[in-house]
């Protein structure tokens, strides 16, 4: 029997506060030349493609929010959560798209240098 998922929608206001008070780990679920180029500072890197719900990090009293481009993959792997029985239910809906349009700062890499920088 395939459990269904409820996904909830997190905003990039309420995953920017939980990160600041260490409530949550945000786990990025795009493809790590993806998370190179730019990523939410903080953010732990499981790309989908490779994508084990088991293998997720677990940190007492905090919460696992996943996030991708968009928020597609996202949901997808919370929906891979649910079928697994593991505990994450959370997705930054509209993932760091939605994040940057927040006005929210942002790690990127120089493709010429291979310097990061806070954006």
């Amino acid at each position: 029997m395939v459990k269904s998922a409820l996904i909830e929608n997190l905003t990039p206001e309420a995953v920017n506060d939980s990160m600041r008070d260490h409530r949550i780990v945000l786990v990025d679920v795009r493809e790590p030349y993806e998370y190179a180029a730019e990523r939410i500072h903080g953010a732990l890197n499981f790309p989908l493609s490779s994508f084990d719900p088991a293998a997720l990090p677990v940190a007492e009293g905090k919460s696992v929010v996943l996030q991708c481009g968009t928020g597609r993959r996202s949901a997808t792997a919370v929906a891979a959560c649910a079928k697994a029985d593991v505990p994450v239910t959370a997705h930054l809906a509209g993932g760091i798209t939605a994040w940057k349009a927040a006005g929210l700062p942002i790690v990127t890499t120089d493709p010429a240098t291979g310097q990061t920088r806070d954006v």
